[in-house]
């Protein structure tokens, strides 16, 4: 690529102060040229069709076919993806997967400083060779797709009648046989499942295993006191004690870093 040709970039929002705000900030820079503006999924999906830029400023969350949507579609017609930065106003999921994988994102109400430096990162690897963007995408709208599919309640056979018990409700959960028991405060619910086959349902942000028969939600943990051979004694909020062994300890060692 010639270093001195203009980055081609389109804007995508719903809403039309975000984006006048956007193009009023791309104008400022010189390197930069607009191919145009969309306020919705399918109408970006025309004008990258036609255009072809090299950057998509893309808002996240808008009616009918969403950011997500429109890559997916993007993907499936086989229609190359350009560089994305995405801007989110509160999606807790994607937070967590645009730091994974994404190119940059930017959270509303965007800062000018924080928007140039968005820019000028697109613009060094658009310059660069292919920096693997595409893969990367993939796996954060694979990503995405896995947690957004987290339930956030389980349903429990009790006797002759079933039950809904909320994820948020359980503290600590216990392996029993072919079945678990689900701590929620002075209930316990069981439920017929093995600890692995729940530990892969759960959110691994909200809940960590701490020994062969033990998942524990992370809030529910009072203090954690250094036990014998690397491993911890857990106190959780209801004086419940549990032990961390070494070998589950090894397997979640960012939550044992302090800041």
């Amino acid at each position: 690529m010639n270093p001195q040709a203009p980055l081609r970039v389109l804007v995508v929002d719903d809403e039309a102060p975000a984006r006048r705000k956007v193009l009023r900030l791309l104008r400022e820079d010189s390197a930069v040229e607009i191919t145009g503006e969309a306020d919705s999924g399918e109408a970006a999906i025309a004008a990258i069709k036609k255009h072809r830029p090299d950057l998509v400023f893309l808002d996240v969350q808008m009616p009918g076919m969403d950011g997500f949507g429109m890559i997916q579609s993007l993907s499936a017609a086989k229609i190359p993806l350009p560089r994305v930065v995405f801007i989110t106003a509160h999606d807790r999921f994607a937070l967590r997967a645009f730091e994974v994988h994404a190119l940059d994102y930017l959270l509303k109400p965007v800062s000018e400083e924080r928007f140039r430096e968005a820019l000028r990162r697109a613009r060094e690897l658009h310059e660069r060779s292919a920096d693997g963007f595409t893969s990367r995408l993939g796996a954060m709208l694979e990503q995405l797709q896995r947690e957004k599919s987290l339930p956030d309640r389980l349903l429990v056979q009790e006797d002759s009648r079933a039950i809904f018990v909320a994820v948020k409700e359980i503290t600590w959960v216990e392996a029993d046989r072919n079945y678990v028991l689900l701590h929620c405060g002075k209930k316990t619910h069981t439920l017929r499942s093995t600890l692995d086959a729940l530990q892969n349902t759960l959110d691994p942000r909200l809940f960590v295993r701490i020994n062969r028969g033990t998942l524990v939600r992370l809030d529910a943990i009072r203090e954690m006191l250094p036990w014998f051979h690397g491993e911890y004694k857990v106190m959780l909020q209801d004086n419940t004690e549990l032990r961390w062994s070494r070998r589950y300890v090894s397997q979640r060692p960012e939550l044992l870093k302090f800041p």
